[in-house]
């Protein structure tokens, strides 16, 4: 979190869907919000030093709120619990501005979207901008069941009063499972993919659109993509101000440079949020996070320094 974040009041709060919870923040003065893009989202700070990441819901054309939705997860490590248990209406959170990995190609001739369970959040933001743009799209939603499952009842009326694509499958009913090689082998050429999801649907996701451009299959997780990397034995050099740091086995790049007091933007830790996207002038990185594609990652032009490490024995950073 850093000197741009806004403090904004919990102005609504609501469930829908078993055990997830919806939080629409405002401004306490009611003035108008940094705009975001459909796919964007926030840092929100939980205390104890603890910070979330959560996509932004609602309509992005929308400039005086924001709107998250948190799933109360059994295997909580402090974020959804505090939020379905220590918020409350009225509340103060310190927000981060929007920011986005997951950016909607507005002009793309057809678009794909695959949601599995709270990662619908992204997706709807990106249905409503594609329906504003009047713009050819099509959703395929998996859940366990349809009472665990958000936003059906907007998207069941979209799918039935306009008589767009919108398909369900739900392990309840016959355990209906996504076909996603079938799916996108039957999508108009052209057609711009993405995914959010649990880990498993990412994995199946990616496998079935390894042959299609990187640049058409786009894809957002908030889980770890792989352990950090903490083996250590390397140095970094930080260009700007010419320190030269070792990196010891068990600690990260982060952990070292905030030991030596340089100043760094952070917040996951995990390699999920971007926060720490840091430009790699000469060097190896050894890529751990879920956020750069495989030919981002294959250009070693930037790395996240909180998981990531190096194949090499020195990094050189544009810090």
């Amino acid at each position: 979190m850093d000197e741009t974040d806004l403090f904004l009041r919990v102005s609504d709060i609501w469930l829908d869907g078993e055990a997830i919870r919806f939080f629409e923040l405002r401004t306490p003065d009611g003035s108008s919000l940094p705009p975001f893009t459909p796919g964007a989202h926030v840092n929100v700070e939980l205390g104890n030093a603890l910070a979330r990441q959560y996509s932004l819901v609602n309509d992005p054309a929308e400039s005086d709120r924001y709107v998250i939705a948190v799933a109360l997860d059994p295997a909580s490590r402090g974020g959804s619990s505090f939020m379905h248990t220590q918020v409350a209406l009225g509340d103060l959170l310190r927000v981060s501005t929007p920011r986005s990995h997951f950016e909607l190609i507005e002009n793309a001739p057809h678009t794909v979207l695959f949601a599995g369970g709270i990662g619908i959040t992204p997706l709807w933001a990106m249905v409503q901008r594609l329906e504003t743009l009047r713009k050819s799209w099509e959703l395929h939603f998996g859940a366990r069941t349809p009472q665990a499952a958000a936003l059906i009842a907007p998207l069941t009326k979209l799918r039935d009063e306009r008589g767009k694509r919108v398909a369900f499958y739900f392990l309840s009913e016959n355990n209906r499972m996504m076909d996603f090689a079938n799916i996108i082998g039957a999508s108009p050429a052209g057609s711009h993919f993405y995914c959010c999801g649990p880990a498993g649907m990412l994995d199946a996701y990616k496998s079935a659109t390894a042959g299609l451009p990187s640049e058409h299959v786009h894809f957002e997780q908030f889980s770890p993509a792989a352990p950090a990397a903490l083996t250590g034995g390397f140095q970094v050099e930080l260009a700007k101000s010419g320190k030269l740091l070792d990196v010891k086995q068990g600690e990260s790049i982060l952990a070292t440079l905030l030991a030596n007091g340089v100043q760094v933007k952070y917040s996951c830790r995990e390699g999920v949020c971007g926060e720490c996207e840091t430009t790699v002038l000469d060097g190896t990185p050894d890529h751990r996070d879920a956020i750069l594609t495989d030919d981002e990652k294959a250009s070693g032009k930037t790395m996240m320094i909180c998981c990531s490490g190096s194949l090499s024995k020195k990094l050189i950073l544009d810090r």
